[in-house]
């Protein structure tokens, strides 16, 4: 299996309302570093798996509509608790979206998965990932 991965980060707030979150219950700011890497089984006559360009603007433009804002009034995270793992699949299935839409260039038929991990900090990730 082949991967490009390239990197982005966004800044949020958010709260999570519930007691097993402890002092994160209340409004917090988070800086997460964002990775999206895209898995095929091969690669083209160019040998390349995935454009890095595309990927790269593809992942700035999906992570734009998230930057600097409070997930708490963001539709798309209405009725859910905005934890890292939550976060991470709504920008896998923006992503998702964006290879259906050929938005990674003339190869993105070849992407069969893709993993997006959300660094905390230094010591704490998550991430979802899944085939397509």
């Amino acid at each position: 299996m082949f991967a490009v991965e390239v990197r982005d980060h966004i800044m949020i707030a958010h709260s999570l309302p519930r007691p097993v979150f402890g002092p994160a219950q209340g409004m917090h700011g988070a800086t997460f570093v964002v990775d999206a890497a895209f898995f095929t089984r091969d690669v083209d006559e160019d040998g390349l798996a995935v454009d890095i360009g595309a990927a790269t603007t593809v992942l700035g433009e999906v992570l734009a509509p998230l930057n600097y804002q409070n997930l708490d009034e963001v539709e798309a995270f209405t009725r859910k608790v905005s934890t890292t793992e939550v976060i991470a699949k709504h920008i896998f299935d923006a992503l998702s979206v964006a290879v259906a839409e050929k938005k990674l260039g003339p190869g993105s038929h070849r992407i069969c998965k893709i993993r997006v991990t959300l660094h905390e900090s230094h010591a704490a990730r998550g991430w979802y990932e899944a085939e397509l």
